[in-house]
């Protein structure tokens, strides 16, 4: 389960933590079932950038997407423990973060999503970013990990494979990263923690 005290630890002193599994199996599977693209236009092609300039590059992005509706009772119970997550982070580090939004992404056999950075382009309100992984009976050589890279040039900080469960959550500023792409569907919820939007 989750430990408040040393995930702020990590973020205080390293940047960013990989949680086993924070959740208990049993959620963790009726997430999993959520995440399914089995329901027309409940997930939709993922597209970068924002406003006039969003766009869908699958060369660059090749996700789908659903973003979690808090009338729904598994994606409300993961916003509620996310909520605690931001409590308690904030009462730790005094981050000042005010909100949370997250979606389901599936990424296809073959897709990935190149080396990017959380924060939208001339705002500064992703503070930390989350991943959470959906993906039963996981092998190394599946691919599809997450690659965090250095603040400053091409080093890499840490490979995460995305087995079933795990949790990563990394301060969005400091840590470009990149999705690899996998050889069968890879699913997750990614969400980042935000301030109040400045410029």
């Amino acid at each position: 389960m989750m430990n408040i005290e040393t995930i702020a630890d990590q973020l205080a002193h390293i940047g960013y933590i990989v949680l086993e599994q924070p959740l208990l199996p049993a959620q963790s599977t009726q997430l999993y079932s959520r995440c399914q693209d089995d329901e027309r236009q409940r997930f939709q092609p993922a597209r970068i950038g924002r406003n006039a300039e969003l766009r869908q590059l699958d060369v660059i992005r090749g996700d789908m997407i659903c973003w979690l509706n808090d009338r729904d009772g598994i994606d409300h119970d993961y916003l509620v423990w996310m909520e605690e997550l931001r409590s308690g982070l904030n009462s730790a580090l005094y981050l000042g973060l005010f909100d949370y939004e997250c979606h389901y992404a599936i990424y296809r056999a073959g897709a990935g999503y190149a080396r990017h950075s959380d924060v939208l382009s001339g705002r500064r309100n992703r503070v930390l970013s989350t991943v959470f992984y959906l993906n039963n009976d996981w092998q190394l050589d599946d691919g599809g990990e997450l690659v965090l890279f250095a603040p400053e040039g091409d080093g890499i900080i840490d490979t995460v494979t995305p087995t079933f469960g795990k949790m990563v959550i990394f301060l969005s500023e400091s840590f470009p990263h990149a999705v690899l792409s996998a050889c069968k569907p890879r699913r997750s919820i990614a969400g980042w923690f935000r301030v109040r939007n400045v410029a």
